[in-house]
């Protein structure tokens, strides 16, 4: 077929890609091809026929980026066994950064781990990052941030004395909650990431690592100021976890701030009682 006009020229990744948008799934040369003659064996010594068309190396990577991601029963199996297969900390990172399966990779800046020190007793897990932490790469960072840091230090805590994460490590555009199933294809990994930490005491910042961590769906107010029994897989058996408000909510709400200071001098009083 030919087209009257001005000629374009495209590279060949171009090509394969608006091929695809056309919905080509298939090469055809311009001449016909006895498919029964060519599955015969070759009797006349003569090379087997060229192929009408052969993808360029830099248009197969185009092809391998426009393929679709995973379904949701494939992206969970795959968030399951990268988050197994994850012996180290740094093993958990790169198996993040490689996993595809949640579209909120797609939308943040940046994947943020974690910050701290993982060799803390205390780890404190909240709901996903924010914009000042999808830029920096980061956890707690903004303004939320420097109200936990001033938390943890009425306590005598810093960041080299405890370890700061998020339940789901990409940013939901526009500061979004995470949809329930984005919650869900996280979960290996921040499981895994408490394993691997297997910190003294865990610190739930708010109801959403709550419910998605101790699968309770009670308000926060009735989670928080009590212990509950998160059930680890470590050697160590269960991790005693205290729920309590998130930074951003006790900003918004500063007359919850005596019950926060509460459920922190709590955490003080089990990290002191605490056999090690």
């Amino acid at each position: 077929m030919t087209l009257d006009g001005p000629t374009f020229t495209l590279a060949p990744a171009q090509l394969l890609r608006w091929y695809l948008d056309a919905g080509v799934d298939e090469t055809i040369g311009d001449r016909p091809l006895d498919r029964y003659a060519s599955a015969q064996p070759a009797a006349s010594g003569l090379p087997p026929p060229t192929p009408a068309f052969r993808m360029a190396p830099a248009a197969a990577a185009g092809a391998a980026s426009a393929l679709p991601p995973p379904g949701p029963d494939a992206a969970r199996v795959g968030a399951a066994h990268l988050a197994a297969e994850s012996r180290t900390l740094d093993d958990l990172r790169a198996a993040m950064e490689a996993y595809d399966g949640c579209a909120l990779k797609r939308t943040c800046q940046r994947m943020v781990f974690a910050d701290g020190n993982p060799q803390a007793r205390v780890m404190l897990i909240g709901e996903a990052p924010g914009a000042d932490e999808d830029r920096l790469g980061l956890p707690f960072v903004g303004v939320s941030g420097k109200l936990l840091d001033r938390m943890l230090a009425s306590i005598g805590l810093d960041r080299s004395s405890a370890y700061i994460t998020n339940v789901v490590p990409w940013r939901p555009p526009g500061n979004r909650k995470p949809e329930p199933t984005e919650v869900e294809l996280c979960l290996p990994f921040i499981i895994r990431h408490i394993e691997l930490v297997a910190p003294d005491v865990l610190v739930f910042l708010g109801g959403a690592p709550a419910t998605a961590l101790l699968a309770r769906h009670d308000a926060i107010s009735r989670m928080r100021g009590r212990w509950h029994a998160y059930p680890s897989n470590g050697p160590a058996g269960p991790i005693p976890a205290m729920p309590t408000y998130h930074p951003a909510y006790l900003l918004r709400t500063p007359h919850h701030k005596r019950e926060a200071w509460s459920d922190f001098l709590s955490i003080r009083k089990k990290l002191d009682s605490h056999v090690e």
